[in-house]
């Protein structure tokens, strides 16, 4: 719990902003912004955890680095920088189209031991989904960022499918076994504190299950896709506030960006890659470890699924 209270006290700090109330209307000669999102420089390195010490390595370790260990990588950048799963929205639009054109309740999944998933949009009052497709048990922890500190939003436990079988200690039939039976969807409700944005949600069992989202006032947003790419569109004609996010680029990015009627305009946007020790179990080229794990303990954890690279 630690860990992820840390995480969410960084991020506190950036988005206690403003409010805004927001009518809809029909923006008949709304216009459109598009572009992409690229980070420049070394991506930085993932997390790192030793599966020895927490529950379910050998089913969980079927994605690892055949050491022992489960990557965390928050970037999601592809081979030309590529920079994915990076909120893009506007502030200070009052009026314009309705918000359930835009939005819908996220769902998250708890597939493979991840959380999928990684940014998502929230909105306040409105529910969140999570579905656990894994024949181990999964415990939710959400938060939201305070100038006071994190605030638990909700704890509970996300129950598997019971169609699922209930031991898969056997290395041989955890490694083999790849359905995906979603249990019970658990429907939870938001009830941020005002004028907080930053959601964030952690496996209590399996601390490498991660998950973001971004609380929405208006429904001029967009997540980036494989190609770092965005587009948002019928936007009210005017100068506003144009905000790249992402939990782990320390703090959001801001710009003008005026819109004329009817009008298109492209942006290209580049991110410089944070430097430096951006978390504390940050993976390091030769991992120490205080646990004392046996070879043979550690055989048991074999990458058939995804084999990770450091």
């Amino acid at each position: 719990m630690h860990r992820i209270l840390s995480i969410v006290l960084v991020a506190a700090s950036f988005y206690g902003g403003t409010v805004w109330a927001y009518e809809e209307m029909t923006a008949a000669d709304g216009g459109m912004v598009r572009g992409t999102v690229r980070l420049e420089g070394q991506v930085p390195k993932p997390k790192g955890y030793n599966l020895t010490t927490l529950p379910d390595q050998v089913y969980c370790g079927r994605i690892s680095d055949g050491q022992g260990w489960r990557l965390l990588q928050p970037f999601n950048v592809g081979p030309a920088g590529e920079f994915r799963d990076v909120v893009i929205y506007i502030e200070g639009i009052e009026k314009g189209r309705s918000v359930a054109s835009a939005f819908t309740s996220p769902r998250i999944e708890a597939r493979d031991c991840r959380f999928v998933p990684f940014t998502t949009i929230v909105r306040e009052k409105e529910n969140v989904v999570v579905v656990n497709m894994d024949p181990v048990m999964h415990d939710i922890q959400a938060y939201e960022s305070s100038q006071l500190g994190a605030r638990v939003l909700f704890n509970v436990p996300l129950p598997m499918n019971p169609q699922h079988p209930r031991d898969l200690k056997d290395r041989s039939n955890a490694a083999m076994y790849h359905k995906h039976l979603a249990g019970e969807p658990m429907k939870q409700r938001l009830g941020m504190s005002k004028g907080r944005r930053v959601f964030v949600m952690q496996c209590g069992f399996h601390a490498y299950m991660e998950s973001w989202g971004l609380a929405m006032e208006n429904p001029y947003y967009a997540i980036t896709d494989q190609d770092g790419g965005f587009e948002i569109s019928d936007i009210p004609p005017g100068t506003y506030k144009l905000v790249v996010w992402h939990p782990y680029i320390g703090g959001a990015r801001e710009q003008l960006i005026t819109i004329a009627p009817k009008g298109r305009t492209a942006m290209d946007i580049t991110i410089p890659a944070p430097v430096g020790r951006l978390y504390a179990n940050q993976m390091v080229d030769r991992p120490y470890t205080r646990f004392a794990v046996t070879n043979e303990v550690q055989s048991q954890i074999v990458p058939t699924l995804i084999r990770q690279e450091r």
